[in-house]
């Protein structure tokens, strides 16, 4: 499993010793409001996730990430490069997967927003994705009120490409080209 380094952050895949301050962050109603339903994560739902991560990380090589600050060592965040989907819920064959294309996506906890931390690790997770991966186009969703995130997909040179049905609900979609990434 990959980690990954940015000046601020340590991008470590997501495991059972960031259970706590995944949770600290996935319980909040203010991270998850654009997140899935809308609700908060019980600990059963992160521990869960996490198990689901560990799972894609063995079988795709890449998958969700823990942002632990450096300065502090909490966890800052997570992030994700990963296969965007239509259904609301996850397959059991994970194969069915691989062809769709690929997302970059981001929480922070709110003690870390507006510090310019999803850029830095959105930065760093395309580089991963665009570069050792050889994604040709990557996507990023947003629900349509999730103005911050909206932000970071334009830093990232995300072209706005309309509403469209993942995750069975309409959400924003933005997306970079690797040839339009690599030129940056």
């Amino acid at each position: 499993m990959t980690i990954l380094e940015t000046a601020r952050l340590r991008l470590e895949p997501c495991s059972p010793e960031h259970l706590e301050g995944l949770h600290a962050m996935n319980r909040l109603p203010e991270v998850m409001r654009y997140i899935g339903n809308g609700e908060p994560e019980t600990l059963e739902g992160t521990q869960l996730m996490i198990e689901r991560v560990q799972q894609r990380w063995r079988h795709f090589g890449y998958s969700w990430w823990s942002f632990i600050d450096r300065a502090s060592g909490r966890v800052a965040g997570a992030g994700a490069v990963q296969h965007l989907r239509r259904e609301a819920e996850p397959p059991d064959d994970l194969d069915r997967l691989r062809d769709l294309p690929l997302e970059l996506g981001w929480r922070l906890h709110p003690d870390f927003w507006r510090q310019g931390l999803a850029s830095e690790a959105a930065q760093r997770m395309a580089r991963f994705a665009f570069e050792p991966l050889g994604a040709p186009r990557l996507l990023a969703v947003r629900h349509p009120d999730n103005l911050a995130s909206g932000r970071v997909m334009d830093r990232l040179g995300m072209c706005y490409l309309g509403l469209d049905t993942w995750y069975g609900a309409p959400l924003a979609t933005h997306g970079i080209e690797r040839d339009a990434w690599l030129a940056r």
